[in-house]
């Protein structure tokens, strides 16, 4: 195990995240995660990003992009993944501590699960980077985002186009079920079925 350093420097400060040097998909910090947290770095200025509203994370992983959330100006941020990460998880939030104002809490979410779904807050938010990956997951995926979602809850999300394996057909297919449930989509922001707002409620 060693830290990456990941800088943002608009706010001249930076996050120390503990990641594997090899291991499952959620040891490391994904390149995707580093451009969603990038992305919300060069957006803090617009109030219908993350400024001042509740965040949660899908498939946090090591909790790199929720903790990125949370320095970024996130009044709340919950970062969620399968039971064996939230050791990682936990970690790295001690880690940061001392560079971050805001609650950050570490949660078991396993997609589709809807005891954990329903002992989660609804947040204004929902930040998913790098997710889209194994065919049997993109249905807990999508049905874990729409019960997470309330009238007015902005999805962000950010992934790596693949080109070998089942990628590109996991990715295709993804896209074929949110064609079906999305109305809206403008520069990596996803409006579900029925969210028409593009502001995130207080």
């Amino acid at each position: 195990m060693f830290i990456r350093e990941v800088e943002f420097e608009d706010i001249d400060k930076s996050l120390s995240i503990y990641q594997e040097n090899e291991g499952d998909v959620g040891c490391v910090v994904w390149d995707a995660a580093i451009v969603l947290a990038k992305y919300l770095e060069k957006q803090r200025k617009n109030k219908c990003m993350i400024t001042g509203f509740k965040v949660l994370e899908l498939g946090s992983g090591t909790g790199f992009l929720g903790l990125a959330a949370a320095l970024l100006g996130a009044s709340q941020v919950t970062i969620t993944d399968l039971q064996k990460f939230l050791p990682l998880m936990a970690m790295n939030i001690k880690k940061n501590k001392e560079v971050i104002d805001v609650e950050v809490e570490a949660k078991v979410l396993e997609w589709g699960n809807r005891d954990h779904i329903g002992a989660i807050q609804k947040p204004n938010v929902i930040l998913v980077a790098d997710c889209i990956y194994y065919e049997q997951s993109l249905e807990p995926l999508i049905s874990t985002m729409r019960n997470m979602c309330e009238k007015n809850t902005v999805i962000l999300m950010s992934y790596e186009e693949r080109t070998t394996g089942d990628k590109p057909s996991v990715q295709n297919n993804f896209f074929e079920i949110m064609d079906r449930l999305v109305i809206k989509k403008l520069e990596g922001v996803m409006l579900m079925e029925e969210n028409v707002g593009m502001c995130p409620s207080s």
